[in-house]
């Protein structure tokens, strides 16, 4: 059901249509009551206060508008009362929808300003055509009101079905933006929680290992997991406020704080110190930030994977530069990787993010299982990039 669409424009159309064509109508020598023809004037314009008004609408104003002008009723505002309603349909609906009805309509108006038995016309007088040259030619005023009429409908249309295309277009921009946003900050919570949780997972069973033989151990364990629930809470909260928070301007609130190269000795050292043996190469010491964040986020995913899946009690993880052209990221792993018979692989949503991240960069990412274990290999560009200074083994 179309709701009255609350926008003074409409109304003031509408008011602006009654009044004049009661006035016009008042003051001319018209065959039929002002008043019956402001209400056929009426009649044609209220569509354009419906929210959504329907394509046959268009029709019913056409025969109110044809109507009012067979009738004899005097011009003015009926003039606008078809095209108002073309564009206010036009606007609301795609023009499938509406085309033959506003074609329709337009016949009706035709029809009854060309059956106007009061339309003005030229009388034949060199005083009513000084436009004209030569004799015997008559002008009709009528025929060419017609012409105007329908020329108002086609571009009310047409403006119409622009401004919904734009809308369009918007919308299909905003909805975009939002599931981007929906997906980066699944990304991050994925990359960043599901990381933190893994590693605490790790360092819980490694503390409860050592905890009777090995106090000091399982204290530094404890501390470990400490240090990475404070980093996962404060990423959840940052999620969170993102959510919440619905007066920040669009890009405004709080984003995940953004990993580089430089922090991969610490993500290596929070891994091992629960238990895991992991090296480190390291030989880009510089990238483009996006470069240096994709990095960061295939050896983060790569890691938490072998503490979750491989059963692994070591991985090699290595940051290299191939002939100086992209940066080459490989993790892998000891752990079990096609030794599980039967099982379908699919790639879960850590691997899909990697891949999607990878590539936005021109990259690739290969992931599958080896002879013994698993092997995480991304090729990211590195142009625009100094790359070099190796740190060697860590």
């Amino acid at each position: 059901m179309s709701r009255i669409h609350r926008h003074w424009l409409p109304w003031l159309v509408v008011v602006v249509e009654l009044v004049g064509s009661l006035g016009s109508n008042a003051r001319a020598d018209t065959r039929g009551p002002a008043a019956l023809g402001a209400l056929l004037a009426l009649a044609a314009v209220l569509p354009v206060l419906l929210t959504r008004p329907r394509a046959w609408m268009l029709a019913a104003s056409g025969l109110c508008v044809g109507g009012y002008f067979a009738a004899g009723y005097s011009e003015g505002p009926i003039f606008m009362a078809l095209p108002a309603v073309t564009f206010a349909v036009a606007l609301s609906s795609p023009p499938r929808r509406w085309v033959g009805w506003a074609l329709l309509a337009a016949v009706l108006v035709v029809a009854g300003i060309l059956l106007n038995p009061d339309g003005p016309r030229f009388d034949g007088g060199p005083a009513a055509r000084p436009w004209r040259s030569g004799a015997g030619l008559e002008g009709d005023i009528s025929t060419w009101q017609a012409f105007g009429q329908v020329a108002l409908i086609a571009a009310s249309g047409a403006i119409a079905t622009a401004l919904r295309s734009r809308n369009e277009a918007r919308a299909q921009r905003q909805r975009r933006a939002v599931s981007d946003e929906r997906v980066r900050m699944a990304t991050d919570l994925h990359d960043g929680v599901g990381h933190g949780l893994a590693v605490i997972a790790m360092q819980a069973g490694a503390a409860l290992h050592v905890l009777d033989r090995d106090p000091e151990a399982a204290r530094r364990n404890l501390e470990a997991i400490r240090a990475e629930s404070k980093e996962s809470l404060d990423l959840l909260r940052r999620q969170l406020a993102r959510l919440t928070d619905t007066d920040a301007p669009a890009g405004s609130a709080p984003r995940a704080p953004e990993h580089g190269l430089a922090d991969l000795p610490a993500l290596v050292e929070r891994v091992r110190s629960g238990g895991l043996d992991v090296s480190l190469r390291l030989e880009v010491t510089s990238a483009p930030a996006e470069a240096e964040r994709a990095a960061y986020a295939v050896v983060q995913e790569g890691l938490t994977n072998v503490l979750r899946h491989a059963g692994a009690s070591r991985a090699e993880v290595s940051v290299v530069a191939s002939s100086g052209a992209e940066m080459v990221v490989t993790v892998r792993d000891d752990g079990r990787g096609s030794d599980i018979p039967g099982k379908e692989r699919r790639p879960g949503m850590g691997i899909v993010g990697m891949r999607s991240r990878v590539e936005a960069l021109g990259g690739t990412l290969e992931a599958g299982p080896e002879v013994r274990g698993f092997r995480l290999r991304a090729s990211i560009p590195l142009s625009g990039s100094s790359a070099g200074g190796a740190e060697g083994l860590a």
